[in-house]
């Protein structure tokens, strides 16, 4: 088969014109930006994973009054209960950042996240025509639910263990997230370290190792890194920073500054922001809490913290605020959604 025939057919298969799909990003999605990405033929996504169902499909219902075109849900496949964990060192090193800021002292943390079957429920009742999940392999009785009403299913991998498993588990495609991408890791089957490969090794690795369409993920901003994935065997590419600018992104002023002012060594690994290794702009949060034994499991270390990055948010004070983010950044635009999704497929297209 073809490259062009390949994209092409996986295209068609999304519903879509172009296999060119907007990372589900949770917290600065809007039903804005999934429309304008559908609506120029790419694949607008909703990143829901801290979402309680009744959000999810009010959103849902919001983003098929603005397309009538496909899109997708995502959600974190569910996580196993953190371990016990003594909450008071972490409040008191939290404890100096509220103060600072004039906040209410930090509270033990619950999990952030709702019941996955309710999540699931909501996801069926929107009617979304695509499914994804990251950060595991949910049960099979709801990827088979989602399957018999012809969901297609997205799953992430960050090596090629874990894009096989994902196969085996009857996914419909698999998005080969690279070290570059910005986010958390998505890294399920073995040690964080072991997902650190890079998009350019990553994909073609996957390509080969499965039979299922692969999507490109990490450091992708331009048309050239759409043209490099296809050649590297991808049926489909994956951007979340590139969006991040955009006028209809939900990401605020100072984030979006943040962005425009990256370099190619502006992000970190970190954990101290939700205690899962995530990638983002480096800033006071990702460098804090370094003594050992500090920082909370995921996701209570995301509970932990959810005051103080959201008080940050709204004063535009990017210290404490999630600024996650690809290691390419720089190349960021701020253009109009749909203008942006047109301006890749022509610089892709004339790339061959």
């Amino acid at each position: 088969m073809s490259v062009t025939h390949a994209w092409r057919q996986f295209a068609a298969r999304l519903g879509i014109e172009h296999p060119l799909i907007q990372a589900p990003m949770a917290g600065v999605t809007t039903p804005e930006l999934v429309a304008a990405v559908s609506n120029a033929g790419g694949l607008g996504s909703i990143g829901a994973p801290y979402m309680k169902p009744a959000d999810i499909v009010r959103l849902a219902r919001r983003v098929r009054e603005l397309t009538d075109r496909p899109y997708q849900i995502n959600l974190f496949a569910p996580q196993p209960a953190p371990a016990p964990a003594d909450p008071s060192r972490m409040l008191a090193e939290l404890a100096r950042y509220h103060q600072e800021l004039g906040l209410e002292p930090p509270r033990p943390p619950t999990s952030p996240f709702p019941p996955f079957e309710e999540q699931v429920d909501a996801v069926v009742e929107s009617g979304a025509p695509i499914f994804s999940f990251t950060l595991g392999i949910p049960p099979h009785a709801a990827l088979d639910r989602l399957k018999a009403r012809g969901v297609v299913l997205l799953g992430t991998a960050t090596n090629v263990r874990e894009a096989k498993l994902l196969e085996a588990a009857g996914v419909d495609a698999v998005v080969a997230q690279g070290s570059e991408a910005g986010g958390h890791r998505g890294t399920f089957a073995e040690p964080f370290e072991a997902g650190m490969v890079g998009t350019m090794a990553l994909v073609p690795q996957v390509a080969d190792a499965v039979r299922l369409p692969v999507i490109a993920s990490g450091g992708i901003m331009d048309g050239r890194g759409i043209a490099a994935a296809r050649v590297l065997g991808a049926s489909g590419v994956q951007l979340g920073t590139a969006f991040l600018t955009c006028p209809e992104s939900g990401a605020t002023a100072a984030y979006k500054a943040a962005l425009r002012e990256a370099r190619d060594d502006s992000t970190v690994i970190t954990r101290s922001l939700s205690g899962r290794p995530a990638r983002g702009l480096a800033n006071a949060l990702s460098e804090a809490f370094r003594e050992e034994g500090t920082l909370l499991p995921f996701p209570l270390q995301h509970a932990a913290t959810g005051a103080l990055r959201s008080a940050a948010a709204a004063r535009g004070d990017p210290r404490f605020m999630t600024l996650w983010s690809g290691q390419a950044a720089a190349l960021s635009r701020g253009l109009p959604a749909a203008e942006l999704v047109r301006q890749l497929i022509a610089e892709s297209e004339r790339l061959g």
